[in-house]
């Protein structure tokens, strides 16, 4: 009976173990997929997806071929993963968390062919001293836009923080700062990334009602959005063609895929058909539905349509038994 009852807690440990690195994957991919989906409605209005996509977009192969989408071939993400991978890359290569390697990872990037980079990343990146005060060069891009820039590029980019093992919030803060200093970014960071992390490892899922007073420790206007998120059943009620690339409308539909769909699928669709800031919105949305439904949830021809999936492999698992095992000890 003893020799049972170990067995039993061995496979339980096993299952246990195995959803984790699942989810953890899903986390990854998802990120990957929503974007690379997304860039096919990225910065359409409704009457433009009417006319591109009268059926809808499902597949990587139905992206319109005009003169931004077709940089791109298809099955390739965008910045957002881009960045993504810069930290995870960093962590790799540290064995823990070194800002100023990660920053050396945004620079060395954006020194590249950065397809997609946005203007606020831009103009951090290009400054000469970057590297050696990331945070220093990035607040004063901030203070020159007068304390009014809360562009979408740091929280497209957090969904590796949240698969960190510790010290979630203030890694996600930090991360978020290296290009985008605003309390609006800060917190759409760290909601999304302690969001993650608790859906990945198991621990106490944030509520609306946590979200909504952790939101007021960065900024106020946070609250709104959160809120519009919960209380919304169409998505395209959160969209706003004025305001594209805003943290707060890529935080309020990524809270929304978490909350109102049914599947990896279903949040995917949905968040892509809405158009948008749509490979950003899709990104956030897919990493927190790729946590919360697992990589086998995602159907194979989306995973298999990536056509740097291998790389992606590599960082999985190289990142997996850098994080997620420290996690489970």
């Amino acid at each position: 009976m003893v020799r049972n009852s170990n067995s039993l807690i061995e496979i339980l440990f096993y299952i246990t173990n195995m959803t984790t690195t699942d989810k953890f994957k899903g986390v990854l991919f998802g990120q990957a997929i929503g974007d690379a989906l997304g860039l096919g409605t990225e910065g359409m209005t409704t009457e433009d997806m009417a006319w591109k996509y009268p059926n809808g977009i499902q597949h990587y192969e139905q992206i319109f071929q005009d003169r931004h989408r077709k940089r791109w071939e298809i099955g390739d993400w965008t910045d957002d993963t881009d960045m993504m991978l810069c930290i995870a890359e960093a962590v790799i290569e540290d064995k823990g968390v070194n800002m100023q390697n990660i920053a050396r990872h945004f620079k060395e990037w954006a020194l590249g062919d950065p397809m997609g980079i946005g203007e606020n990343t831009y103009k951090v990146l290009s400054i000469g001293d970057y590297v050696e005060q990331p945070i220093e060069v990035s607040k004063r891009i901030w203070e020159m836009s007068r304390c009014d820039s809360a562009a979408n590029g740091g929280v497209m980019r957090t969904s590796v923080v949240g698969l960190f093992p510790k010290y979630i919030a203030s890694c996600a803060e930090n991360i978020c700062k290296l290009t985008h200093y605003d309390p609006r970014c800060v917190g759409s960071c760290v909601i999304v990334s302690e969001l993650i992390h608790a859906l990945v490892y198991g621990e106490q899922i944030p509520t609306y009602g946590s979200m909504i007073a952790r939101s007021y420790m960065y900024d106020e206007r946070i609250a709104e959005y959160i809120e519009r998120a919960w209380n919304e059943d169409d998505i395209a009620n959160l969209m706003d063609d004025d305001f594209m690339g805003y943290t707060l409308v890529t935080l309020s539909v990524g809270l929304w895929a978490y909350w109102h769909s049914t599947s990896f699928v279903d949040g995917l669709l949905k968040v892509v058909n809405a158009g948008g800031d749509a490979d950003t919105n899709a990104a956030v949305a897919c990493a927190i539905l790729g946590a919360k439904y697992g990589f086998a949830s995602i159907p194979s021809e989306y995973v298999e349509g990536l056509i740097y999936r291998d790389k992606l492999e590599d960082v999985t698992r190289c990142l997996y038994n850098i994080l997620g095992q420290t996690c489970e000890d």
